[in-house]
């Protein structure tokens, strides 16, 4: 696992160099021209507000599930569970708004904090694992996110399936339940200011808060924690509740204002997404922000590449699991390299004590 006190973000920045440098000779070996492929990604994800708007929607649930994973992780506890509570926090919000009959005003907010609830008390199972059992949260969260996939492919092809509809999915929500759009003609809609609200509560709550003060402090160090009295079992379960509630936030954003339905395999990966920019955001917030919606940029220019070069859209998600492995390799590369330094600064302490030993005999 990478370490945060090797994650900064100019390392992310040369992560994402080397990536993107990979990726051209990736498309130059299949008889492709980089520069064109690259000018049809960014073309097709800022050239136009329609396209600025696709790529913001997509960055809100990013957003939401790369928060959820950085909050754990600066609890000192690893979130891989967000893709789950995603789900989870998806399907609890399309049942609200389907089944509870309001007006906008309530009816959104109410699923909403269902979402939040339902998406935390799902990251929490994991969690309190770990502090009764001290089982391995990694294997725990990513076990979830599987278990929570399959029940709501089973919620949405038997119970609450529409008849006759091709794949399992739920009805479409109210005209009410829907949030509203902030570009005409697209789905961009509020769900990305609250995403941006979110973030900056969460740097607020680190930063300026005594419960996200002791959350951090125990999350870098458990042992010196509970040395100054922090219940550092207690701050691990809160910090996986609120990271999963806002992974979950992330499921009802795209219900309530992509989808319109919760749909059998509603997401193509955010919540896996949301820990590759959790890491390239070196678990800060308002890092989040930009980071994931460069990977809305990916996702929504991805599509656009391949239509006008014919490099395939999956080059996206090979560009992102190199990113990944570049960090690991320069996480690790700074580890033994301030390894090597520290021995070396002990070696010459030592003999200059030798030294002084000997003159003084």
């Amino acid at each position: 696992m990478l370490t945060k006190k090797y994650l900064t973000p100019i390392t992310s920045v040369i992560a994402l160099i080397f990536a993107l440098f990979v990726g051209a000779i990736v498309i130059a070996l299949n008889g492709n021209n980089p520069i064109a492929a690259y000018g049809a990604l960014i073309e097709g994800s800022f050239s136009s507000i329609p396209h600025l708007a696709s790529t913001l929607s997509i960055a809100t649930p990013l957003i939401f599930t790369g928060l959820g994973v950085a909050v754990a992780f600066k609890a000192g506890v690893a979130n891989i569970g967000a893709e789950g509570q995603l789900y989870m926090g998806g399907m609890a919000a399309a049942l609200i708004v389907i089944y509870v009959d309001a007006p906008s005003i309530i009816v959104i907010p109410l699923a909403l904090l269902v979402a939040f609830i339902v998406g935390g008390l799902y990251g929490a199972v994991p969690a309190v694992l770990k502090v009764k059992t001290n089982t391995n949260e990694v294997v725990t969260t990513l076990m979830l996110n599987y278990i929570a996939i399959l029940f709501t492919s089973y919620l949405v092809n038997y119970p609450f399936k529409v008849a006759n509809a091709p794949i399992g999915m739920t009805e479409t929500i109210n005209d009410a339940a829907k949030l509203p759009v902030l570009y005409p003609g697209t789905r961009f809609n509020i769900g990305f200011l609250l995403a941006i609200l979110a973030a900056v509560l969460i740097a607020l709550m680190f930063k300026h808060t005594s419960f996200g003060y002791e959350m951090r402090i125990q999350g870098e160090s458990k042992v010196f924690g509970r040395y100054i009295g922090i219940n550092t079992d207690k701050r691990i379960v809160q910090g996986m509740f609120i990271g999963g509630g806002l992974a979950g936030v992330g499921g009802a954003i795209l219900v309530l204002g992509i989808q319109y339905k919760f749909v059998q395999s509603i997401s193509p990966g955010y919540g896996f997404d949301g820990l590759t920019i959790a890491l390239m955001a070196a678990f800060n917030a308002y890092a989040v922000i930009p980071i994931s919606v460069l990977f809305g940029a990916l996702r929504a220019g991805s599509i656009s590449m391949e239509l006008n070069t014919g490099v395939p859209s999956e080059l996206s998600n090979v560009i992102q699991a190199l990113v990944i492995l570049f960090m690991a390799a320069q996480s690790t590369f700074t580890s033994t390299l301030q390894d090597r330094i520290s021995k070396l600064g002990f070696r010459k302490e030592q003999r200059k004590l030798n030294e002084k030993e000997v003159q003084s005999e």
